[in-house]
């Protein structure tokens, strides 16, 4: 049985961070030139306290073309609900709740602290990396999130030739 793999070895570390103070347009530009589709939102005591997103952000448009106002802060777009993960869930976990959810990335909290981001790009990226190093893996059959169910539908379906 191969080792199945984790969050931690394909999470990112070295996060682009936003304040809930910031002004939005500037939030905005953050994320435009660091070309990533979201940040998350910290406290001055770096404590993680929401997500903004390029969606979030979309209302931005939409409140300026119609109220033709400051469009306001970090904290007036960003979502609040935050699922996370911890480092060491593996990566089924990961994608099972991308699968059920609609964000693109979610914070990876260790004892309440953010060490990092983990994207539906990283774990797309890491399956890629475990399908092509050969040799080819074995089965994780040990992955704590494939059901039953799950297992047996995937056990019907033949495994492709090379």
């Amino acid at each position: 049985m191969s080792k199945v793999p984790i969050v931690r070895e394909f999470m990112v570390t070295n996060l682009v961070t936003l304040r809930p103070d910031m002004p939005i347009r500037e939030a905005i530009d953050v994320l435009l030139k660091n070309r990533i589709s979201g940040a998350p939102v910290v406290d001055p005591s770096g404590t993680l306290i929401g997500m903004l997103s390029e969606k979030d952000c979309l209302r931005v448009f939409a409140n300026a073309a119609f109220h033709r106002s400051d469009p306001g802060d970090v904290e007036d777009y960003m979502t609040r609900e935050i699922c996370s993960i911890e480092p060491e869930a593996d990566l089924f976990r990961a994608a099972d709740l991308f699968l059920r959810h609609s964000f693109r990335r979610m914070p990876v909290m260790e004892n309440g602290k953010l060490i990092g981001q983990i994207s539906r790009r990283d774990v797309l990226n890491a399956s890629r990396r475990i399908v092509e190093t050969p040799p080819i893996p074995k089965p994780f059959t040990d992955a704590k999130y494939l059901t039953d169910e799950v297992k047996a539908a995937l056990a019907d379906k033949p495994a492709k030739e090379s």
